[in-house]
């Protein structure tokens, strides 16, 4: 037999706890036929088409028109919104007399003058309607004794309409949320009248400073009360 020798593989035992460059802890290693990424990436994830009830270019378009940034006006620095920034630019460029800036600047005046115009129209018709519809809907109640159906919201006497500007406008509650807190206010006026006449009789009666202090702080409580009921009551005309 020959006197070379043959060398068998060392094999490192089982419990080898080495640590480095490629060697994890065993503990957090990848067993073998497993996935490190068992559920993968979601198919077409990376290419994926927004929904069709989705208008991502109109959101991504609405961020940055909206979206503040820094820009020189005379010797200050102002904080304004994009869009702002760039119709500023642009008017700006219109007045030093580039004929470009001019004409895009005075198409885009009219338009939106237009536009104005048009939602103003078709507001004081509704109103008009409604206001005439109501009327007439409520005078038909008082001639035939009906009393248990609510009243409108807005009611129509509260449509007021500027006959030389053409504009209207709601001078009182505009939904059943606002009626119903100004009808929540309404009912504790006299509750509240009636306890700060209680307590400016009590404060004349008192003669302890320390309770008269006290007194002193209901009798604003319940005239700020008041005064946000009165301020409700000649807004909304009741």
């Amino acid at each position: 037999m020959s006197g070379n020798k043959i060398k068998l593989p060392v094999h490192k035992p089982a419990n080898d706890k080495t640590v480095g460059y490629g060697k994890p802890p065993v503990a957090t290693r990848f067993k073998p036929g497993q996935s490190g990424n068992p559920r993968g990436r979601p198919r077409g994830a990376k290419n994926k088409r927004p929904k069709l009830s989705e208008e991502r270019l109109k959101g991504i378009i609405l961020d940055e028109a909206y979206r503040d940034i820094t820009v020189r006006d005379g010797v200050h620095n102002v904080t304004i919104p994009m869009a702002q920034a760039v119709m500023r630019s642009l008017s700006v460029n219109a007045a030093k007399g580039q004929h470009r800036a001019q004409r895009l600047f005075a198409e885009m005046l009219s338009t939106t003058e237009r536009q104005n115009k048009q939602l103003a129209d078709e507001w004081l018709c509704t109103a008009m309607d409604y206001k005439i519809e109501w009327d007439q809907e409520l005078d038909r109640r008082t001639r035939f004794g009906i009393t248990d159906l609510p009243d409108p919201v807005p009611h129509p006497d509260h449509i007021k309409i500027d006959m030389n500007t053409g504009e209207p406008w709601v001078a009182g509650p505009m939904t059943e949320e606002e009626q119903a807190e100004l009808d929540m206010w309404l009912s504790k006026r006299e509750s509240w009248e009636e306890d700060l006449a209680a307590y400016k009789a009590d404060l004349e009666a008192e003669d302890d400073d320390g309770v008269r202090q006290i007194i002193r702080d209901e009798i604003k409580h319940a005239e700020r009360i008041l005064g946000i009921i009165e301020t409700l009551t000649a807004r909304f005309g009741r």
